[in-house]
């Protein structure tokens, strides 16, 4: 296979496939045998063979080859020009009219701090094993600002563990500003701002602590919290505009696919599982356990080959109804959109899977949404035994505050939020039922929702019950300071 032939084989091409390179010593194979990373009809990343040896490959193909290439290749001579450490370049190349190629050294059995962090992520804020991991990342980070270079795709995939070193790789997004000296203060800045961006906002307290970690690789600059925390919440609001569009259009997380007919979304890891479990929703339902049914939606618990997924469908219930719904998102479509934002975010919520949206000549009809199943009883049940007493576990009401408090962090107001709205998960409160979900732009707005949202929790007691009484002092009564 020739390179102009990769860049026509869409999204997963037959493995293993052979693809012919050609350097100063002659043509040569590539036997490609795995895919890491696929951008189709451009990117393909993956492990292979070349000349007895094994390589990690790049192959950069379609109208945009030229330019990926130089870029890689720009990147990786930069890292290796001022001896940071990366993957040894092998062999490169780029022919008109096919592609271009960079074989690394293949780092057996390498390890992300992507990988070694995900290990980790659900302990304790700043837990040891933590910040080891973070700050082995921040001393990279700090080392490489110190040689004037910065990753514009900054994340804990882009640093592999192996042999007792950290390899920066992605010569894609290395920059420098001027080689060997160390990188302006704004630089740096706007650089570490990616990087905290990305961990939860649980590990937001800890950022001076952490910084430490950074400061003693390059402490060339002073650099202050409040307008290091303002590049902070500027890469977040655009990372998460980012990944709201994304759930809407086909991707590497999300294949989409719109049409005169319908609309339908799912994560691409859940493809193969989801797309039966669509064609065949109206029988899943009628078969499973209902515990909505008529009116505007019909909720069910359902098992499929083993797994519990909860199915809402959300019915057109009349004429008068369709055209109220017609021309607008269907209700499973901002639920999809906003149980993504909520998962993005880090606030629990049953994982959405899959969306459907019928249509007739692009007119909206019923709609789909499929997620996860939560097995946890919900506040009312789990707070039943306290009603008189109000002595909640300590653990749970800390819970519920800590819920409340990114809610009102992120300006995100539920709209119906009765008890049977909230779910016992392990150790968090999970939302459910996201219809009416809204993150305000405006402090006011946010105010005002958040007061009705709080007024509708409260109700799920008597007044004059203790536990009403535990609840109402802990929760915030105005966020008018909020934002």
């Amino acid at each position: 296979m020739q390179l102009s032939e990769l860049a026509r084989s869409g999204r997963a091409p037959s493995l293993p496939l052979t693809v012919t390179l050609a350097d100063a010593a002659g043509a040569a194979d590539l036997q490609l045998l795995s895919l890491l990373r696929v951008l189709p009809g451009q990117r393909y990343v993956g492990a292979g063979v070349w000349r007895g040896r094994p390589v990690l490959a790049k192959l950069l193909v379609g109208s945009k080859a030229a330019r990926h290439f130089q870029r890689e290749l720009d990147g990786v001579r930069l890292l290796a020009a001022q001896n940071l450490t990366t993957p040894l370049l092998l062999a490169d190349g780029l022919k008109d009219g096919e592609g271009g190629w960079l074989l690394f050294e293949f780092l057996e059995g390498a390890k992300s701090l992507g990988d070694a962090w995900a290990e980790v992520e659900s302990l304790p804020a700043l837990a040891d094993e933590q910040t080891a991991v973070l700050a082995e990342a921040l001393d990279a980070i700090g080392r490489m600002h110190g040689k004037g270079l910065w990753q514009e795709d900054l994340h804990l995939d882009n640093l592999l563990r192996h042999g007792g070193q950290l390899y920066l790789i992605d010569g894609a997004g290395v920059r420098g500003e001027t080689a060997g000296q160390p990188l302006s203060r704004q630089k740096v800045l706007e650089n570490l701002g990616v990087f905290f961006a990305q961990l939860p906002k649980s590990l937001e307290p800890f950022t001076e602590e952490l910084l430490v970690y950074y400061l003693l690789s390059n402490s060339e600059h002073a650099l202050p919290l409040e307008a290091l925390q303002k590049q902070i919440d500027k890469v977040r609001n655009w990372r998460l505009r980012d990944y709201l569009n994304k759930v809407g259009r086909d991707c590497t997380l999300f294949a989409v696919q719109r049409g005169a007919f319908a609309l339908r979304a799912v994560r691409r890891e859940e493809e193969a599982a989801m797309l039966p479990v669509l064609e065949q929703a109206d029988a899943l339902l009628d078969q499973g356990h209902l515990y909505k049914t008529g009116g505007a939606a019909s909720v069910g618990k359902v098992e499929i080959a083993g797994r519990a997924l909860v199915i809402k469908r959300y019915n057109i219930k009349n004429f008068a109804h369709w055209l109220k719904r017609f021309w607008r998102p269907s209700r499973a479509w901002h639920s999809w959109r906003e149980g993504n934002r909520l998962a993005f975010l880090g606030i629990a919520t049953p994982k959405p899977l899959a969306v459907l949206e019928k249509r007739f000549l692009w007119l909206r009809r019923s709609a789909y949404l499929v997620t996860e199943f939560l097995p946890g009883p919900d506040i009312i049940e789990r707070f039943a035994p306290y009603v008189e007493n109000g002595q909640a576990p300590e653990a749970e009401l800390l819970a519920l505050d800590q819920l409340f408090a990114r809610l009102i962090a992120e300006r995100i107001s539920h709209g119906d939020f009765k008890g049977h709205n909230l779910f016992w998960q392990t150790d968090r409160w999970a939302l459910i039922d996201l219809d009416s979900m809204c993150q305000h732009s405006s402090v006011g707005s946010f105010a005002q929702a958040y007061a009705r949202d709080r007024a509708r929790f409260m109700r799920n007691w008597p007044e004059s019950s203790a536990l009403y009484q535990v609840i109402d002092q802990r929760l915030p009564k105005e966020v008018s300071s909020a934002g």
